[in-house]
């Protein structure tokens, strides 16, 4: 996917509407799940993912050539959906205390309905306590969740989006998921009807 997104913004960036059309076509899916995985709302998904793509072509001749196309699209993106939380005060940064095993920072996402699973998952899953555990977990958390199990993508693949070794990818991804199945637990206790989803499991091949 990262060498044909990459080719085809080439194209976009030299004046081809068409190759627009096939890369958004290409790409709306990922960007939709992303953005809902940030702010929870279908609808405000839908329209951030449109906005993305808006400022991706009025962006498009300063898209450097030789550049990977993804992490730059994923960064329009993210960025996009962090600006709609800050306006609507849904976000806010995480203590310094709070760090990632990147000793990174993060976001807390602030309104408790966010960042529902998608409606394949919810379909599959129909478990309030999977979604309330989902809504606990922090923006990280919930992105490389989304990237893996709501659009599927390989370790690679994930790698390329976000512009990280595979080997962060697994690290970020194991530790999100011990994050959710913490909390899982934690109110399984208190809803002994719950179950543990399958997207908790850990053994992958890919």
């Amino acid at each position: 996917m990262q060498s044909e997104a990459t080719k085809l913004m080439g194209q976009v960036k030299g004046g081809n509407d068409a190759a627009f059309d096939v890369l958004v076509s290409m790409m709306r899916n990922q960007a939709f799940h992303v953005a809902r995985s940030l702010v929870g709302s279908r609808e405000d998904a839908l329209d951030l993912a449109q906005e993305t793509f808006l400022k991706i072509f009025r962006a498009r001749d300063t898209f450097r050539d030789g550049d990977p196309f993804l992490p730059w699209f994923h960064r329009i993106l993210r960025n996009t959906c962090f600006s709609f939380l800050r306006r609507e005060r849904r976000v806010r940064r995480t203590s310094l205390s709070a760090k990632s095993e990147e000793n990174e920072g993060d976001w807390e996402i602030l309104d408790e309905q966010v960042a529902s699973p998608s409606d394949r998952l919810e379909q599959e899953e129909r478990s309030d306590v999977f979604r309330m555990a989902f809504d606990k977990l922090g923006a990280r958390d919930r992105e490389i969740i989304a990237l893996r199990h709501f659009e599927e993508l390989s370790y690679r693949e994930i790698a390329e989006t976000l512009d990280i070794p595979q080997g962060t990818v697994m690290s970020r991804l194991f530790h999100a998921r011990r994050k959710l199945r913490d909390i899982i637990g934690d109110q399984l206790d208190e809803n002994p009807g719950g179950h543990e989803p399958p997207i908790l499991e850990t053994t992958e091949s890919r």
